[in-house]
């Protein structure tokens, strides 16, 4: 419910800080005091379209800030949850409008769209006003509270499942249907496509090694060359060759019979030397005589490697992500073959599902058609007993036919009302005034409270147009409603103010030359002068002291 509330800079509004309790709030005041700003602000703290003309004069801005306790709000729990927005019990919704029209919303501190700003609002509080968008005008609304009369959300919500699930296979089953034709020329495509890689039967490994193959066979004179001069200079050379220097520097050493640690290091590090450049000469020898320079093989390299460049550039790839791309193009091959398996599952899936949704909906559509025979009677009585003896309140039920299944269940759901005797059951926004409209829907609201997901209920003047009897009935109604849920009522009429838990007034004074509203909350004596104000007269009398006394005393 909503437990606080913050306005600055708004309207005509300076500074206003509203705790507000459980129960019925009554508002009351003046013509022109401003009643309705706090009903307005709380509205685009919830997500109503705004311009700068909301921001005071004079000020760079307005903000908004409305407090929710939700603990007994699972879905704006879940919904929260859902955007990562939630705070424990609490809810803070925020609102900012610059004086050049700009706008700006928070949920929890965080900034969010609009639109969510509008969602959350629509779990967290319902606004009745007399304008075209009201939440009762909205035929979506319809079906939400004939199914918590009925009791049938949750089945309601596992008939939406099934109807999700069966329209996205059928969809799916569509385009596999569809693309028939298109999948038929691809199946040829990639067989040709595969029937290549698999002729060229390319190995893992097979490219880098002929790369390296081709580059050691194009250099292959070049490479014997200069391994016959390297066998030369070392061992093969007459004139004299390293290994022939090395033995004569090991001799020259070994004639010299010093024992020095210099002369035995270097004589030790020679003949190493010449063990290294022996094995060095074996090693180029083996080398020359198995280096096989055919060139018939360097033209099978060659053609090899044509061939597999040819591919790739073929299939716009590199060519090391030849294999790569025969396994994507086999898998895809592999996907439509089993195309036909997959329309034989969808079908028979699409079979179950919908015979879930038959047996589901049909379900569902006889508790609705049962509660909507109880509502319409409930409905009817509290409307007459507000003021519209010849009402007539029904609910039309109408089949959907589609291909597709509805979500929302086998039928259209729509509240039809007619206010005067001969007429016939028309769509609310055709037939009720506003003030109608209000009183058809205080109605409603009272016989959904019990089972209404919206903690919070705004009714801005349904006291219009009615007094007397009928007013004390509205007043009672609401106090009923306020018992389980939690009201604020702008009201002119004493007999509702009379029947609130707490009485706020709204009073306009003028300041520096400027005009402001101001809000009081009001107990005893000036919540009885406050009631007898509104019973009427110039003067405040006695009498009308001791009516509006009386009239506290019995709601209380």
């Amino acid at each position: 419910m909503l437990t606080q509330l913050s306005i600055s800079n708004f309207a005509i509004v300076d500074q206003l800080d509203l705790d507000i309790e459980s129960g019925m709030t009554v508002i009351t005041g003046e013509t022109g005091a401003g009643k309705s700003i706090m009903l307005d602000a709380l509205g685009l703290a919830t997500g109503d379209r705004t311009d700068s003309h909301c921001v005071r004069q004079g000020s760079q801005k307005a903000e908004i800030h409305a407090s929710f306790d939700i603990s007994q709000c699972p879905s704006a729990h879940e919904w929260l949850e859902q955007k990562e927005l939630a705070s424990d019990n609490e809810c803070i919704l925020r609102r900012v409008i610059t004086k050049e029209g700009r706008s700006r919303a928070y949920i929890n501190g965080t900034l969010s769209p609009l639109s969510d700003l509008r969602s959350i609002g629509e779990l967290l509080i319902d606004i009745h006003g007399q304008h075209e968008s009201q939440s009762l005008l909205k035929k979506n609304n319809h079906r939400l509270l004939l199914d918590d009369f009925a009791g049938t959300r949750k089945l309601a919500s596992e008939v939406g499942r099934i109807a999700s699930q069966y329209n996205q296979t059928y969809q799916e089953l569509e385009n596999l249907t569809n693309n028939r034709k298109e999948q038929d020329e691809r199946i040829q495509l990639l067989s040709y496509q595969l029937q290549e890689l698999e002729q060229l039967s390319l190995q893992e490994g097979e490219l880098e090694q002929l790369e390296k193959e081709l580059r050691q066979l194009t250099h292959a004179e070049s490479t014997l060359s200069v391994c016959h001069q390297i066998n030369d200079i070392c061992s093969d050379n007459e004139a004299g060759n390293i290994l022939q220097q090395l033995t004569m520097c090991m001799h020259r050493l070994g004639d010299l019979q010093m024992d020095h640690p210099a002369i035995n290091n270097t004589l030790e590090m020679i003949s190493s030397a010449h063990i290294q450049v022996e094995e060095a000469v074996g090693e180029i020898n083996h080398f020359i005589d198995h280096f096989d320079a055919d060139p018939n093989r360097m033209q099978e390299v060659d053609e090899r490697l044509s061939a597999i460049y040819d591919l790739a550039r073929k299939h716009r790839v590199q060519p090391e992500e030849l294999l790569d791309k025969q396994s994507t193009l086999n898998s895809e091959l592999e996907s439509i073959q089993f195309s036909d398996e997959r329309s034989e599952d969808m079908q028979q899936q699409l079979i179950q599902l919908k015979n879930d949704y038959q047996e589901k909906s049909t379900k569902l559509s006889k508790k609705r058609s049962s509660s909507a025979s109880k509502l319409e009677k409930q409905v009817t009585k509290r409307m007459s007993l507000l003021g519209l003896p010849h009402g007539q309140f029904s609910i039309s039920l109408t089949a959907v036919e589609n291909i597709t299944l509805c979500p929302h269940g086998a039928e259209d759901i729509e509240f039809l009302v007619t206010t005067n005797p001969g007429q016939p059951p028309r769509a609310l926004a055709k037939v009720a005034s506003g003030g109608e409209l209000s009183r058809i829907s205080l109605a409603i609201q009272v016989i959904t409270a019990q089972t209404s997901h919206i903690p919070s209920m705004v009714f801005d003047e349904v006291d219009v147009g009615i007094g007397g009897g009928t007013a004390e009935i509205v007043g009672s109604m609401l106090r009923e409603l306020g018992e389980k849920s939690q009201v604020l009522c702008v009201t002119h009429q004493p007999q509702v103010a009379s029947q609130g838990h707490q009485h706020l007034h709204v009073s306009k004074r003028v300041r520096n030359e400027k005009t402001s509203t101001e809000i009081t909350g009001l107990m005893g004596d000036r919540r009885v002068k406050e009631v007898a104000r509104m019973l009427g007269g110039v003067e405040m009398t006695q009498s009308s002291l001791t009516h509006a006394e009386e009239m506290l005393a019995l709601s209380a």
